[in-house]
C-alpha cells in the first residue's frame, strides 16, 4: 500500500503532497544551507514527478549556486524544497512535512564545512562533501 506524505509552509499558504515514499533525511552542513535556515538544512528526497503543490504561485526560487536553487514561500519565509539543476529529485525540508511523517534521517554532508555553534553526534555516517 502507498502512503500520501504532506506538508506545506508555515503559513498554510503552500501546500504539498507525493504519493512516493521520501528517501532518508540527510543533513546539510553547508555555509549556504545555514544561512538560508539559520541551522543546517534536513531534507528528503522525493521524485518530482511525484510532487503535487498548491499554491506554488507563494513559491518563490531563489537561485543559490550556478547548480541549484531553493523554493521558500513568499508569505512566510520558510524554507521548503532544494533542487539541483536537472534532477529528478526534489528535496523537500524536512520539518515541512506534516507529523508523523515517518521520515529517519540517513546520514550527514559537508560536514567539512559546518558552522562551529554544534557537534554532529547521532553517530550517522559524516561526509565531507556530497558523496553522491
Amino acid at each position: 500500500m502507498t502512503e500520501r506524505h504532506t506538508g506545506g509552509c508555515l503559513c498554510g499558504a503552500v501546500r504539498f503532497s507525493t504519493m512516493a515514499k521520501p528517501g532518508p533525511v540527510v543533513g546539510c552542513h553547508c555555509s549556504q544551507c545555514r544561512r538560508q535556515t539559520g541551522f543546517y538544512y534536513a531534507a528528503a528526497n522525493v521524485a518530482r514527478a511525484a510532487l503535487s503543490v498548491d499554491g506554488s504561485e507563494a513559491v518563490h526560487w531563489y537561485r543559490s549556486s550556478e547548480e541549484a536553487q531553493r523554493g521558500f514561500c513568499s508569505n512566510c519565509g520558510s524554507a521548503l524544497f532544494w533542487q539541483a539543476d536537472g534532477s529528478a529529485e526534489v528535496s523537500v525540508m524536512a520539518g515541512a512535512f506534516d507529523t508523523p511523517s515517518g521520515l529517519a534521517f540517513g546520514h550527514h554532508i559537508y560536514c567539512a564545512d559546518k558552522g562551529d555553534f554544534y557537534e554532529i553526534s547521532d553517530g550517522l555516517p559524516q561526509y565531507a562533501v556530497n558523496p553522491v
